[in-house]
């Protein structure tokens, strides 16, 4: 092996092990579980009682797309997600509504071609408690597919002394390159917002509860390859500081088997038109031993627009250049034009009247 060949090699297998280090302290390591750096913009992957709870509408769409390690992989990680949810049957219940919505999933990582798509449908019942607390109960269930391309990949028996070379035999056989099974969800909320000016909610949630199998390899004796249960918890807040700016504290845990992402921060809404139909957002977060993550957006009328960017604090950052990952989000959220002949209002602090 050449000088060259050798130190490109260890470099690459310390890129990837640092990767994997990494990632221990994110949940998709384990059985590549999907997750975005915006949480509070993806309501319906982070909690299915979310599902309808929109304090200051009655329905929303909106897009996520998360592009990851570009900056040191030949093909990067990619999460794209589409949700939308409504508020139904408000006039069926004393002081509460259901919500019906759902999400598609989809995750692209590696060489391998290693796909993931995921289709939700979601119902919640929320349920005002007295004039200013709501709880909210959720689930959801859905179809989920994983697929791999072998032909992409590359495994120890393939390496020839200098290179590793796809179209030599190997001993590696896959059960299946492509699987299916059911997943199901649940949630739980509770909203606090005794006046116009201050909105606090949190949030449990169980993901994989029913711990479905996911393998491309046939069952072996001592090895459980069921998805382990995820349990997210979070808290969010707005206050409405003055007729010019609102301030949203938000943080996020989960965990998974022994993978564990805690992100906290803050963005604030700079009301730039006085009637609050254009805001300046801008906001900056903080992933545990992992990295600063910045926020910048901008809402017209009912369209919120935000970017993030993943600025690597690791060790990794040695490799990347601290150039981890960006997300953006577009959500449109609305009012119907009645509801049982009067205005639908708000239950988080807003900019207009």
């Amino acid at each position: 092996m050449s000088r060259y060949a050798n130190v490109l090699m260890k470099r690459n297998l310390t890129i990837l092990l640092l990767l994997l280090s990494t990632l221990y302290f994110v949940p998709r390591t384990y059985s590549q579980d999907l997750h975005f750096s915006q949480f509070m913009n993806s309501p319906l992957t982070t909690n299915p009682a979310n599902t309808g709870f929109i304090p200051d509408g009655d329905y929303r769409v909106g897009i996520n797309y998360r592009n990851q390690w570009s900056s040191i992989m030949a093909i990067p990680y990619k999460t794209m997600s589409a949700f939308g949810d409504v508020q139904v049957m408000r006039n069926r219940f004393e002081n509460g509504w259901i919500g019906a919505g759902g999400f598609i999933l989809r995750d692209e990582a590696g060489s391998g071609n290693l796909s993931s798509t995921k289709i939700y449908g979601s119902l919640a019942y929320h349920q005002l408690i007295d004039a200013g607390s709501l709880i909210s109960a959720g689930f959801n269930v859905g179809w989920a597919n994983k697929q791999i391309h072998v032909i992409n990949l590359k495994f120890p028996d393939q390496y020839d002394g200098k290179f590793f070379d796809n179209k030599l035999p190997t001993s590696v056989a896959l059960a299946s390159n492509n699987i299916n099974y059911l997943d199901i969800q649940l949630g739980l909320n509770y909203a606090y917002f005794p006046n116009e000016k201050i909105y606090v909610n949190a949030g449990y949630s169980a993901l994989h509860v029913n711990q479905p199998h996911e393998s491309f390899f046939d069952a072996s004796p001592g090895i459980d390859n069921r998805i382990a249960i995820r349990h997210i918890g979070f808290l969010n807040g707005s206050f409405l500081l003055n007729n010019l700016w609102i301030f949203n504290p938000n943080i996020y845990f989960t965990t998974q088997a022994k993978s564990y992402e805690m992100v906290g921060g803050f963005n604030v809404h700079h009301n730039l038109s006085g009637d609050g139909e254009y805001q300046l957002i801008g906001g900056l977060y903080y992933r545990l031993k992992d990295a600063f993550i910045p926020m910048v957006g901008l809402q017209w009328k009912d369209i919120k627009a935000t970017f993030t960017y993943d600025a690597t604090m690791s060790t990794l950052k040695t490799y990347n250049n601290g150039r981890g990952a960006f997300e953006f989000s577009l959500i449109k959220q609305g009012v119907f034009d009645t509801y049982l002949g009067n205005k639908r209002q708000s239950m988080c602090p807003s900019f207009r009247n």
